[in-house]
């Protein structure tokens, strides 16, 4: 059994707690413990819990597993490990597990999706423990505290990351809570606020490499560090605009050999936006690019005429791989079918590739060529919809940034493995 490092004063008071709240929230940045302190609390209570059936929950099944059953070497098959065995339970993913009061059943569920309260119910549960909790659907949240009413230990825990002040987790879940701790002490509702500070696996040196790739003045640095609530609001990248030439490359790059990649923004009606990347020694480079404007030209381009083009900014080049928004279907099967070269759909995560791509740059492992002149156009337009209450760009001056967004998320990052540290 994996053990882990020591928990903080703070983790500590919040870990205590949780034995005699029925509801317990754990919030904050980035690294800040929360998965790891939550799944030791939520152990040490199954082993003793009267209830058979509990239930373990994320956006999806796969971050469920991930940030639980998982949990960067101490989720619950750790702390379990030789009594517990993953397997089935009425047709539904789930890990039985023997404990001091008999066998447990603790199903796993995604839930971020219209519809996935339907997959829970038919049981009370004795337990529930859902991992990123504002990231699923407030449905979903709801089912939960319904499904867990009649429990003779009723549990409920939550993990999160910040969102903006005006989402709704916070308007119609952790205020009225909050409110009803306040009306009354005995209630149950305990709440921790946790930063990559109360983290002791973390050294100072690992700490001071971790801020070295953040900008202060962006909403990453507030949110993922601070653990503070942040609408995002001006522009996606500041830092961009603020010293351009420490994320630009001047002069002669034809002498730079490694890994060449292609990273597509489709578009018709919209621009399309290709951009030509050397990976060389763990870095990117976007060589050069090509940006296509129906609108501005008075001509749209067919998907033959896309895909010339493509061959046109890659000659001289081997590539490795040319990825796509994955909306663009008939684009890509052009792709496939001239049979040149590997294509793959990109992850359109927006949000974490948008963090992904600011996090990269910020540590000086993505550079623009200063010929680039549409990047770096957009890089000082690309917004966030101030009007919007969850997390949401404007449409406009986003073509190059997701192209560029989408080679970051989909090829660079897991290459060097460079989100490791970003899981909670």
């Amino acid at each position: 059994m994996n053990i882990p490092a020591p928990f903080s004063q703070n983790q500590m008071r919040f870990f205590w707690s949780c034995f005699d709240h029925w509801f317990n929230v754990a919030e904050g940045g980035k690294r800040g413990g929360k998965n790891v302190l939550i799944t030791m609390a939520y152990c040490t209570i199954l082993e003793k819990h009267p209830s058979r059936i509990h239930l373990i929950a994320g956006v999806s099944t796969a971050t469920a597993r991930l940030n639980i059953l998982d949990c960067d070497g101490f989720g619950l098959k750790n702390y379990f490990e030789g009594r517990c065995r993953e397997g089935t339970y009425q047709n539904r993913d789930c890990l039985y597990i023997q404990t001091a009061t008999g066998e447990k059943v603790v199903l796993v569920s995604g839930g971020g999706k219209a519809g996935d309260e339907k997959l829970i119910k038919g049981n009370t549960y004795g337990t529930a423990y859902i991992t990123e909790a504002n990231e699923c659907s407030e449905t979903f949240i709801k089912e939960v505290f319904d499904r867990t009413l009649s429990s003779p230990d009723r549990k409920v825990f939550h993990d999160l990351n910040p969102k903006a002040e005006g989402h709704w987790y916070y308007e119609n879940i952790l205020n009225l809570h909050e409110k009803k701790q306040t009306e009354n002490p005995k209630y149950g509702f305990n709440y921790g606020h946790f930063t990559i500070a109360d983290n002791m696996s973390i050294s100072d040196d690992q700490l001071r490499a971790v801020l070295a790739t953040y900008d202060r003045s962006t909403v990453w640095y507030a949110r993922d560090i601070l653990g503070k609530r942040k609408a995002a609001e001006g522009l996606v990248y500041p830092f961009f605009s603020a010293g351009q030439d420490t994320y630009l490359f001047h002069g002669d790059a034809s002498h730079i050999d490694g890994q060449f990649y292609v990273s597509i923004d489709y578009g018709t009606h919209n621009p399309c936006s290709m951009g030509l990347w050397v990976i060389h020694d763990g870095k990117a480079l976007r060589i050069k690019e090509s940006y296509f404007d129906s609108r501005a030209e008075r001509v749209q381009r067919t998907d033959e005429e896309h895909y010339a083009e493509l061959e046109r900014l890659t000659k001289g080049y081997y590539i490795q791989a040319v990825v796509v928004d994955p909306s663009a279907a008939s684009f890509i099967e052009t792709i496939r079918r001239h049979g040149k070269y590997l294509v793959i759909p990109a992850d359109n995560d927006v949000l974490n590739g948008i963090r992904c791509v600011a996090s990269l740059m910020q540590a000086g492992l993505v550079t623009i060529h200063e010929s680039c002149a549409a990047s770096r156009r957009e890089f000082g337009l690309y917004s966030w919809d101030d009007k919007a209450k969850e997390d949401r760009v404007v449409k406009e001056n986003d073509h190059a940034m997701d192209d560029i967004r989408y080679f970051c998320y989909t090829i660079l990052a897991p290459l060097i493995r460079w989100a490791d540290w970003r899981r909670k």
